[in-house]
């Protein structure tokens, strides 16, 4: 029982570092896009979809809203009750009208809106996608899904003492998480459709970290059953599950490369949490000499940009997002929080991430532009705590 303890722990430390910013507020980090942002203006016959085309627009870092004059002018105008029809103009000539359909007007929205980024900046567009994330309902934890912005947001009766890593299966049907609902954490499943809630994994030791391959046929997991957390691979039911590695460090966090052919996860082989490679088949395991921080968690990897991996740094007395390059084979702490900046995911256009900001008294998810470092609240202040947020593409 003791060494199962410490190892909960230890695990602990690797996918969720403690808080080292203890006097801070969450607020929000402004910094000028500079010359590379595109002038919009945004506009809509409809207050609503006008109102919620700016806020998107404004938080995409390849953009400068303003008022006329701009490099493009797009409007959006409602058609039904779930189509939004976008027209772009550029200096009077007209460039693009689609009407495009969703689940929603605000959806169809959000939709349009991708559209209209794609054709202004070749970008592929990310504000059609659904988040799921960790709130806290009652004095415990639970799972909630939402758009980007928030909106249609509904709460799945799955309450815990502690909830971590609410991650999408590929089709978006289910969301897999860690809980410690039995005192020692397990891997669970929850049927958006049915809201049945499927114990996953629950063996001896420590069951963590469970991930979707991209393709929904395998999960990625930690298991400490065998007396070490090592790195695992099984099918989409818990089944035949393979041990990859094999040492007595500790592994934690994997993600799978956008192929599926690889994962990333982290490691304390070198000393300290830094990031590994291995094949998903197993062999040996590489370590990615970032060269940024002593400490290096929570990775995900781009499925837009293969070369680009987004995780956990630690920088001065707090943690701030970074990402690696594979191509350049550098890394760059990419987030400018007044506060601790930790579980990145990526967005759908391998420019943008989701992260938590984290103060001692406080979690709000934030999306930052990895390349300006702009950051923008997207929790809002009502709902409380959010933090440990899935993204799922539309």
């Amino acid at each position: 029982m003791q060494k199962t303890f410490v190892l909960i722990l230890l695990l602990a430390a690797l996918v969720a570092p403690a808080s080292a910013q203890r006097d801070r507020d969450i607020g929000v980090v402004e910094v000028d896009a500079g010359i590379n942002a595109l002038a919009v203006s945004v506009t809509s016959s409809n207050g609503e979809l006008q109102s919620l085309a700016r806020v998107a627009f404004n938080a995409h870092g390849r953009y400068r809203l303003v008022a006329s004059g701009g490099a493009y002018a797009i409007d959006f105008a409602p058609v039904s009750a779930n189509q939004v029809r976008v027209s772009i103009t550029r200096g009077g000539a007209t460039l693009l009208s689609e009407t495009v359909a969703g689940t929603s007007t605000r959806n169809a929205l959000l939709r349009a809106a991708d559209v209209a980024v794609t054709k202004t900046s070749g970008l592929p567009g990310f504000f059609a996608g659904k988040l799921a994330f960790i709130a806290e309902r009652g004095g415990q934890q639970t799972i909630m899904t939402g758009d980007l912005f928030f909106g249609e947001v509904q709460s799945y009766p799955v309450l815990g003492k502690q909830i971590i890593g609410a991650r999408w299966s590929p089709a978006g049907d289910k969301i897999m998480f860690t809980s410690y609902r039995t005192g020692f954490p397990d891997i669970y499943t929850l049927d958006l459709r049915t809201q049945q809630l499927t114990t996953f994994v629950s063996f001896k030791g420590t069951n963590s970290g469970g991930r979707y391959s991209p393709d929904g046929s395998r999960v990625a997991m930690v298991l400490s059953g065998e007396g070490n957390p090592e790195i695992y691979v099984g099918n989409a039911q818990g089944r035949q599950i393979r041990r990859l590695t094999n040492n007595s460090s500790i592994e934690a966090s994997p993600a799978w490369s956008p192929d599926g052919s690889r994962l990333i996860f982290t490691s304390d082989a070198a000393g300290g949490p830094q990031l590994h490679l291995m094949s998903a088949a197993g062999g040996a395991m590489q370590r990615l000499a970032t060269n940024v921080s002593r400490y290096c968690a929570e990775p995900d990897w781009s499925t837009a940009n293969p070369n680009k991996i987004v995780f956990t740094a630690a920088v001065g007395r707090g943690y701030q997002m970074a990402v690696y390059d594979l191509a350049t084979q550098n890394a760059k702490i990419v987030s400018k929080a007044p506060m601790d900046a930790i579980e990145p995911v990526w967005t759908a256009d391998g420019r943008h991430a989701i992260c938590t900001f984290r103060s001692s008294t406080s979690k709000a998810l934030y999306l930052v532009d990895t390349e300006s470092g702009k950051a923008t609240r997207l929790s809002p202040a009502a709902l409380g705590n959010a933090w440990n947020a899935g993204y799922l593409p539309q």
